[in-house]
């Protein structure tokens, strides 16, 4: 028998065999495409844009260098709005974290009517943020509002939920808070569900009680999962706009507009494009920062 023969080098065959493109690619091919066009190009032209003066009026504006980032460093309502982002963050990150736990906690121990109780926790996510902001609206009328007559009929005085300074932000995080836990919780439950049951058996019959369980099992277990829903949970306050928008429009005087409202008002309002996207990118920039951090520091803690 004749030994294979192999393609001469340079020959068309061998040319055809270099550029043979793997069948993964083409499956491939429609996200890159999607990728490229919706997240890079836009990273790529906003960059460019925050290099420039360019405004509603005038998208191609000239380059003016980092004209734009020198005066972001220096602008004090920016800072603000950058610490208004940072203090709900701080703020909605605890509660969302905690109170989804115990809501997946008490569902998975056996609460009665756990099918109510999980569609009971989880359907407000499913709701738009427009109703969301609608029915608190009403809940936080100064006159006629829900909460102000529940402290009313216990002799309490009525609180001006969103446009007291010192109160307008717990407002906003309340409402995150009952709105977004769902997510957290279901994310929780699912975890709590692979948790081999042979643990709990085994903790039984040496005498643990239920508390024991939950502080030598449960927490050891869901460790990297509550990792993970801090991770999201922080990246996803940070980037907080649509409730305080319509619930507040950033105030009273500016107490609670964060930093992509404010990015909204130079842009859209102030017509400064190319200023605006200078600011996205600075906090852009602290967002990473944030989460470089939080890497290093879960990584930290499981080695």
């Amino acid at each position: 028998m004749s030994a294979p023969t192999t393609p001469a080098a340079g020959s068309p065959r061998e040319h055809r065999a270099r550029l043979r493109i793997s069948p993964g690619l083409w499956f491939a091919l429609p996200f890159l495409v999607l990728f490229v066009g919706f997240l890079v190009w836009p990273l790529i032209q906003g960059l460019w844009m925050s290099l420039t003066d360019a405004s509603l009026s005038a998208r191609a504006g000239q380059f003016i260098g980092w004209d734009n980032y020198a005066e972001a460093l220096v602008d004090a309502e920016m800072w603000r709005a950058i610490g208004n982002t940072l203090l709900f963050t701080a703020l909605s990150t605890v509660p969302l974290v905690a109170v989804a736990f115990v809501m997946a906690i008490l569902v998975y121990t056996g609460l009665p009517g756990q099918w109510a109780w999980r569609l009971a926790f989880f359907a407000p996510y499913l709701l738009p943020v427009g109703v969301v902001a609608l029915l608190f609206l009403w809940l936080y009328q100064p006159d006629l509002g829900l909460y102000n007559q529940l402290l009313a009929a216990v002799g309490g005085e009525g609180v001006a939920w969103l446009s007291d300074e010192s109160v307008a932000m717990w407002s906003i995080v309340l409402t995150t808070l009952w709105w977004t836990v769902g997510f957290n919780f279901l994310l929780y439950l699912a975890a709590l569900q692979s948790i081999p049951d042979h643990l709990y058996e085994a903790a039984a019959l040496d005498g643990a009680g239920a508390w024991r369980r939950l502080w030598s099992i449960t927490l050891p277990q869901l460790r990297r999962t509550t990792a993970m829903i801090t991770i999201l949970q922080i990246l996803a306050s940070l980037k907080v706009f649509d409730q305080v928008y319509l619930l507040s429009k950033g105030g009273p005087n500016g107490s609670t507009r964060p930093v992509i409202e404010y990015m909204y008002d130079v842009g859209f309002t102030g017509y400064r494009l190319g200023y605006a996207s200078a600011v996205s990118y600075v906090f852009f920039a602290i967002v990473i920062a944030i989460s470089i951090a939080q890497f290093a520091a879960f990584r930290r803690k499981e080695s």
